[in-house]
């Protein structure tokens, strides 16, 4: 199973199309292979003019995950503000959240931007910029679903922060393609979670 189709937004010359060749580079290659002089060559730019816009390949990577992160939340804010019940809008977000499968790109971004700051303040707060974005909507999702009487009565904050370790935990074997893990299985098991943790009790 192959998740939605990602939104295409029209390109601004030139910092979107170095940042839209890393993205196909790594999805077609890995991050092993990106280099500074491989997208200079894609987009006919040396790697001066790459550094130029970017200044570090640590910059290009986190301003390539923010990029791609900016074009998602344009498919998660059609999907919050359709007309389905508060469940089916939740299962559209997580199909959304999880990595489509083995290299995804925007999952190995986040995990090399995971494992490249150790302590970069500011790298950190953008980093949680962009956490917060899913956690906030989710937590509005989950606060709307139990206002209509759809979900159980639970703190959606904190039932937020749980959903998203599910899911993140879920996540890293999918990307790295480890075997015996599925993309459909993966959303089976939430799938079961959510029934077991969401469902209203009967009443009586």
């Amino acid at each position: 199973m192959t998740g939605p189709a990602r939104p295409r937004r029209r390109l601004k010359q030139p910092r979107e199309d170095v940042m839209a060749a890393a993205m196909a580079t790594i999805a077609e290659r890995g991050l092993a292979e990106l280099t500074i002089a491989g997208i200079g060559r894609q987009v006919g730019m040396s790697s001066g003019h790459v550094l130029y816009y970017f200044g570090s390949k640590d910059e290009l990577l986190l301003q390539t995950l923010e990029w791609s992160e900016e074009q998602l939340a344009a498919e998660r804010r059609r999907v919050l503000g359709g007309p389905s019940a508060p469940r089916e809008r939740l299962d559209a977000v997580i199909d959304l959240y999880l990595p489509d499968g083995r290299r995804d790109p925007r999952w190995t971004l986040w995990s090399e931007i995971w494992n490249r700051t150790t302590a970069a303040e500011d790298v950190l707060r953008r980093q949680l910029d962009l956490e917060l974005v899913w956690h906030r909507d989710l937590v509005a999702l989950l606060a709307e679903g139990i206002s209509r009487g759809d979900f159980r009565p639970l703190d959606p904050e904190r039932f937020t922060v749980r959903l998203r370790a599910l899911l993140d935990g879920f996540g890293v074997p999918l990307v790295i393609g480890l075997p015996g893990t599925d993309r459909g299985q993966t959303l089976e098991h939430v799938k079961e979670f959510l029934d077991d943790a969401l469902t209203p009790a009967p009443a009586g």
